[in-house]
């Protein structure tokens, strides 16, 4: 019986990385289809806005992380952090003059803060 549980351990753990990579080229295909959606929109439009490239820009971050997690290469971590920090500056830009100016230095801050962190995240020696 105790045989056994290695054999499980592998295919549960097979399996697993299986569903993963089919998620991540899942996640990979709906995003470029959500970029493309925003493209066309942007032509129907005639005009491009800052939001608009912030948000391809968000859409160019999370296929940056699905190719990170799927070839194993660069930290997985620092995109998420790459994709709050443009979120954040959309979310600016969006609200504009309407925002309250404290939430500008509260959300300035908060990029500040997630750059320093990428910035850990990027110079830790890699094993």
């Amino acid at each position: 019986m105790k045989q056994d549980q290695p054999c499980r351990a592998v295919f549960i753990v097979g399996g697993f990385t299986l569903l993963q990579k089919l998620l991540l080229v899942i996640t990979g295909l709906l995003t470029l289809s959500a970029a493309a959606n925003e493209l066309f929109g942007v032509y129907q439009r005639g005009n491009v806005e800052l939001a608009d490239i912030l948000l391809l820009f968000l859409y160019t971050e999370v296929v940056a992380m699905v190719l990170v997690s799927y070839t194993g290469r660069g930290s997985p971590f620092v995109y998420p952090i790459f994709i709050a920090i443009t979120a954040i500056a959309r979310l600016i830009v969006l609200q504009g003059k309407e925002m309250n100016p404290q939430n500008i230095v509260f959300e300035a801050g908060a990029i500040v803060l997630l750059t320093i962190a990428a910035t850990v995240l990027m110079r830790l020696p890699r094993e």
